[in-house]
Parts: structure tokens; sequence; C-alpha cells
């Protein structure tokens, strides 16, 4: 969470001390511990420092090895010990409990630009080079860390903070059309390059870029193998594999004898909990794992399964009643601001203060987002490659096992869910939108950008598991992290993802899907004994939409004065005239009352007012 920036002349211009001071304590709410800045000539860096692990009690940054390079980053760098072991072999020397930057900057000492590709963890960094006068920036595997940056001329910026940057005053509040489009049609940026600004861009998540004589460069230096499927003799080897890579991923993330866990009353979450439990008691005598749950009529059941588990494992449980929390219908006039519109404007003050209590008990949360989309069921493909392979063998057992472990075929599912279709008739069917603006529609192509959209699938050329492959590349990962962000909902605790970890991802991507991802198997079978058996047999429920409706549908009659600027993305006539009856009609529709919102609040910071 600690906040990064940095400047670079490329003209060779000192930096502006003044500038750079300022941008640095734009930062203190995202590392509230220390600020610090650095300078040489025409590169600057600044840190905003946030403790989540012991040997952050002694960090110092903008950091050097004293060899002439200097780094500021927010990072954390896992599976250290075998990173270490890589570099003694470089001739790195490291010192005693080294922190997450004194390793990034040894691996760039040993590997150069290509020290990513020896990097696991979550990580944004910028690393300026003296002797080759040359700036590398980088941002993690899957973009849990953010990192912005513009180019204004010879004048470089960066940062994990889209606000800090607009603290410039040489980049602009010009809008990306696009981008904007795009939250409009789909709720969020389908370019991982762009920002809702045209002057601000992203480093999308595993690329790194670099600024120096020979121009700017930007490069991806990683993506997710493919690899082929584990067949092992045993069924508990699956289990023991996947416990085994759970406990390395959450302990990396677990330096520190203080977690939370936002904890539902699924598989997910309670999962993590169990097994941070178990290596918390290992590593420390006094230690605290608590459980924070948030309960409300959407899903009354949360709170009560949840709390069986928290007994389960004799942990604290917290509990925030959603309910109680009422949907204000006047919140298009209460100013709050966003880095980018958010699609949900009505809840952004509620979640804030959620999550600011929640930073109250833990500096560092866990959140069990990952195996709904790594172990997506995908028996087809499956099938198809085994026949394909003449591995025939392998069949009557995947599919016997399937029928021992849910009592019923792999297939039934499916065969079910078309007849209910048939049954309760067709979905209704998302159309373009009518109330953009013609103008603006003409222009971007955007009605075929819909179809574009509408017609493709997340697919890929994954063997046995396209859709899961393809799932963890798509832009709601970048959404989903980026709106977890602390810098973004103003809270002061760090948010862990232990089941992105790639170790993981690869491991859940290569298990056969029959038997183990069906109803996720894997983890059922795999955490026997470590959570209540209610939990464990508990089947998966979909979110009520109705009831949200309901509870939200007073928001969309409640009068709005549209800004000047949201004429040239929306006519106000037509999108009052929406039937708000209708889920689809209504999410678009207050998506554009999200979008006044930030354009009349957001949009302007004080540099440019």
């Amino acid at each position: 969470m600690s906040g990064i920036v940095g400047i670079l002349n490329l003209d060779g211009a000192p930096v502006d001390r003044s500038l750079l001071q300022n941008l640095t304590s734009f930062l203190k709410p995202r590392g509230p511990d220390a600020q610090q800045i650095w300078m040489d000539g025409p590169v600057g860096f600044g840190h905003s420092l946030f403790k989540t692990t012991d040997e952050s009690e002694h960090e110092s940054q903008p950091f050097t090895l004293g060899t002439g390079t200097w780094i500021t980053a927010d990072a954390r760098i896992d599976a250290q010990s075998e990173l270490i072991e890589k570099l003694k072999i470089q001739g790195q020397h490291i010192t005693p409990h080294p922190t997450d930057v004194e390793l990034i900057l040894r691996a760039y000492e040993a590997w150069g630009e290509s020290c990513v590709e020896h990097l696991l963890g979550d990580f944004a960094f910028g690393i300026w080079d003296s002797r080759r006068q040359r700036l590398l920036c980088a941002r993690d595997h899957m973009g849990v860390r953010p990192f912005y940056y513009s180019q204004i001329g010879s004048f470089v910026v960066f940062s994990n903070s889209l606000d800090c940057i607009r603290e410039c005053p040489v980049v602009s509040n010009r809008l990306n059309d696009l981008a904007i489009a795009d939250f409009l049609l789909f709720g969020h940026n389908q370019d991982s390059a762009t920002t809702s600004f045209a002057d601000i861009r992203r480093l999308p998540p595993a690329h790194c870029a670099s600024w120096s004589g020979e121009g700017h460069q930007t490069r991806r230096f990683w993506t997710m193998p493919i690899d082929e499927p584990l067949f092992f003799k045993r069924k508990d080897d699956y289990c023991d594999r996947f416990k085994e890579l759970l406990r390395e991923a959450v302990g990396d993330r677990l330096r520190t004898p203080r977690v939370g866990v936002f904890m539902s009353g699924g598989l997910d979450s309670p999962t993590l909990a169990a097994t941070a439990r178990d290596l918390l008691q290992e590593r420390f005598s006094n230690f605290e794992l608590l459980a924070l749950t948030a309960i409300d009529d959407i899903k009354p059941d949360e709170g009560y399964y949840a709390g069986l588990v928290a007994k389960y494992l004799e942990i604290p449980i917290h509990y925030y009643k959603w309910d109680d929390r009422p949907v204000d219908p006047n919140w298009e006039q209460t100013p709050f601001r966003t880095p980018e519109p958010c699609a949900i404007g009505w809840d952004v003050i509620p979640n804030r203060i959620y999550r600011r209590q929640a930073g109250l008990r833990s500096r560092v949360f866990f959140w069990g987002e990952g195996p709904d989309n790594a172990l997506i069921l995908e028996w087809r493909p499956f099938l198809l490659h085994l026949i394909q392979r003449h591995m025939y063998g392998h069949i009557p057992g995947a599919i016997g096992s399937t029928l021992i472990a849910q009592r019923k075929l792999p297939f039934w599912g499916t065969i079910s869910n078309r007849a209910g279709q048939l049954w309760q008739g067709s979905c209704p069917v998302d159309t373009f939108p009518t109330w953009l603006n013609p103008d603006l529609e003409l222009r971007l192509k955007l009605n075929a950008r819909w179809r574009d959209n509408q017609r493709s699938e997340a697919k890929s050329s994954h063997p046995i598991r396209p859709e899961g492959y393809a799932s963890l590349h798509i832009p709601l990962w970048q959404l989903l992290f980026e709106g977890m962000d602390s810098g973004t909902k103003e809270t002061f605790f760090e948010m862990r993802h232990p089941f992105v970890d790639l170790r993981i991802l690869r491991f859940l991507l290569a298990v056969p899907p029959l038997p183990w991802c069906r109803s996720k198997y894997l983890l059922r079978r795999s955490m026997r004994g470590a959570l209540p058996n209610q939990v464990l047999q508990r089947k998966k429920k979909g979110l009520p939409g109705d009831r949200l409706a309901r509870r939200l549908v007073s928001l969309g009659s409640v009068p709005f004065t549209p800004t000047a600027n949201f004429l040239g993305y929306v006519d106000p006539k037509k999108i009052l005239d929406v039937p708000i009856d209708n889920q689809w009609a209504f999410e678009g529709h207050m998506r554009a009352r999200s979008l006044n919102h930030w354009l009349q609040y957001s949009q302007g910071l004080l540099h440019n007012s």
C-alpha cells in the first residue's frame, strides 16, 4: 500500500524539488509512517511508507545499494529463500533479514532489466540506473499493485496513485472518451493500458517500461504458462499438493502476527482463514487472526456459516450489518471523489466507512478471490483432449470419480440448467443503449464495439481449460485490484490475495477438471477436518438480484442535474426514460448517473480548477 512517485526530465533539467515534495506529501494517506524524497539532477523519487511486515520496521525508501541505482517501490516479494539462493549464485551479498526493496535491487544488479522475470509477488516499482541513465518501472504479473504514468514532452512522472499524477500542473484533465464510453457500456475500461484521462496511462499487468536516451519502451515480461494436465496416482496427492502450495502462498503473505480475513460463509475465504490460523500458531506464540463478515438480507445465511467457521477455528469474528446502512437517495448531491468513474457510486461512502472500520482492526487483510475462475468446470474440452491424445484410460476414472464425489454425472448440471431455461423462457438479451450521445457513438464506432464484445467469449488456446485460463486475463481483474487498493478506498490496510499466487493458479489450471473442478471439489476434499462439515457440504448460491434491485430501484427515480461535460456522453432525456424494472437497463442507467457525479466532483483538481 505504500505510496511511490518518481519524476524524470528527459531533457536533463533538474527536478523541481517543491513539486516532488508536494507529490510525496500527497501520498501520505497511503503511507503515514514516513515520507522521504531523493533527487539527483533530472531524476527524483518519493516514498510514503506503510509498515505491514517485521522487515518494514527498519525500511527506508527511496533506497540504494550504493552502486548508482535507486529504487522506490510498493512491493512484497514472495519465495524469498529461493530468490536469495539464486542471487548468491550471481555473486550478490544479501544482508540478514533483507527488505523487499533490497531483494528487488539485488535482482536488478544481477540480471538488469530481466530482474522482473525472477521476481514473485505483488509489486510496483521504479529503478533509476545512473550508470546507464535509465529509468525502469514494472508492475507485477496479475496487476495487484497499481501503476500509472504520464509523459508530457520530456517530463515523465509515475506513481501507484492516479490522483498523485493529476497533481502535476502539466498533466491536464482532458478525458479519454473511449475509456468513458467503455465505462458506460460495460462498467469498466476494456483497455488495460489506458485510464479515464488522456494524459495518464496504466502500466498493464506483467509489463515493464523504460525511459532513456534511446526513448521509451514498454514490454510484457510474462504470460501465464499453459501446462500439461497433472495425472497423479492417488487422489490425496492432488489435495496434498494443493495444501502445500496454499501454505506457501499464505505464508509468504503472512509476515505479521496480526491479520484479518474478509470472510464469507462460502469456501474460499474460510480456507484462507484455516490455513492462516495453522501457520500463525506455528510461527508466533502470540498472534491475532480475526474474521470480518458483512451480513445483509441479500445473502442472509452468510453470517451463520461464517460464524460456524470462526467457532471451529476459535478465532474472533466481527459482523458488519449491511442492512443497517441505508442507501442514501441523495448520494448524488454528496461530494466525494474517486480516481475514475465508479459503477456503484451510491455505495462509495458506505463502503469507505466499512473499510475504515476494518483498518482499525488490522493493517493486513486476506481476500478469497481466485478459485471461482481457476476452477471453472470445463469437462468437454478435457474429455476431448483425452480422446485426441488417445488417453482413453483416464476417461472412466474421471467420470467415475465425479460420480462418487458428486453423486451425479459431470454434464448433468448443463442439461438441467438448459432444461430450466427452456421451461422458464429465455432471458432478455442485452441491447445497445439508446441514450448515448449519437456524435460520440458515431465517432468511436461504439455500436460495433458493443457487438464485438457481445459476440466474444472468454476463451483461449488452453487445451483443457480455455475459459478458466482466459478468465484470468480479463480487465475485470484490474478493476477488482485497483478497487480494493487502499489508496482508492482511503483506508489504512493492505489487501492480499493468496489464491492469485502464480504457483496456485498454475496448479489449479493443471488439475483435471473431473472431478476436481466440479463444485470446487478440490477445496472441499482438501479441507476435510480443517473446516466444519456444514460449510464443506454447503451448495454455492448466486446473488438474488431481485432483492438488490428492489433495494436500489428508488435511486433511479431521483431527479438529477446533468453537468455540461455529461451531455457529451449521454442524452439526459433518454436516460430518464430507461425502464428500471429491467436489471441490465437499470445498471446502465445508474452507471450514467455515477458518471455525472464523477464529472461534477472528481474530474477537477485544485491545480486545474
